[in-house]
């Protein structure tokens, strides 16, 4: 009898558990169901890309199940040497990587200030700099471009760096200052009781403690500055064709190719392979720095 007993309890605790993992199923299933659809597209691309143009434009993606022999490498030779892709790729990353460390060490010395130090319109200056965001780029153009003239920035990469950290910077001063101001008030308390300077308790608390928005921050404007067009295109592209990035040669290759299409599949996916590894590398800081950034503040 006290054995029967002892089980009963068992038994019924893994009862409720299947229950539980049985209420939940629903969701995972329309979880997985969303993810296949939003996958099936990204699929088809990356399987066209390896198939011969004959095989894309007579038949599905596919059908490479049932004749996998018509997969071949053959469209990304073809970018790889005729596109121009390599040069405008390293141009890519001569461009994005200073475009985004510099507007996030911009943004997280005035996220700290704005965070932390006391200083007259602190709060106006926050509102102004946040304000910015809903700026069209568009009307940037004109009197930035004049401005380049100017001092004969068209078509260098340093006219992309600055564009960039201009733009990026209110979102990132907002992100970033949302995400300090959520930081333990006695840890700085009591740095500065023990004489450090705001400078030692921004590099030894405040940034080190900040590491997965700054890492989120990372993400997002890496992934603006790789994928932008129209900045890259106006400052550069239409003046040094030399130093034009990715995405403006991805855009002169669907009209110079006209009929070869196709190729576009290999090209977008030589495009994407960066961001793909810069997001896989700092996904796990990706939901905290958001969540934490926008909530709390």
């Amino acid at each position: 009898m006290t054995s029967v007993a002892a089980a009963r309890p068992a038994a019924r605790s893994y009862a409720g558990a299947f229950r539980r993992r049985l209420g939940t199923l629903p969701k995972h299933v329309v979880v997985i169901g969303l993810m296949v659809l939003w996958l099936v597209p990204t699929i088809g691309l990356f399987v066209n890309s390896f198939r011969p143009a004959a095989a894309v434009q007579s038949s599905g993606w596919w059908t490479f199940l049932i004749h996998p022999s018509q997969l071949t490498l053959s469209n990304y030779r073809y970018v790889l040497a005729q596109g121009g892709l390599l040069p405008a790729f390293v141009n890519s990353l001569f461009i994005t990587i200073p475009a985004t460390i510099i507007p996030l060490f911009v943004a997280a010395f005035a996220a700290y200030a704005f965070a932390w130090m006391k200083f007259p319109a602190k709060n106006v200056l926050f509102v102004a700099v946040v304000g910015l965001l809903v700026v069209p780029l568009q009307t940037t153009f004109i009197p930035i471009l004049q401005l380049y003239g100017t001092f004969g920035l068209n078509g260098q990469f340093l006219a992309l760096w600055l564009a960039h950290t201009g733009y990026g910077l209110p979102f990132a001063v907002y992100l970033l200052r949302n995400f300090m101001g959520s930081l333990p008030s006695e840890v700085f308390e009591s740095a500065e009781i023990d004489g450090a300077s705001p400078v030692t308790a921004f590099f030894r608390l405040a940034l080190p403690m900040s590491v997965p928005a700054i890492a989120a921050l990372a993400i997002f404007q890496f992934l603006f500055v790789w994928n932008d067009l129209l900045v890259a295109l106006i400052y550069v592209g239409a003046t040094n064709p030399d130093n034009a990035p990715l995405t403006v040669i991805l855009a002169n290759l669907v009209s110079s190719l006209g009929s070869g299409w196709w190729y576009l599949a290999a090209a977008a996916f030589i495009a994407m392979s960066v961001p793909l590894a810069v997001f896989f590398a700092l996904q796990r800081y990706f939901v905290r720095g958001i969540v934490s950034g926008s909530v709390k503040g």
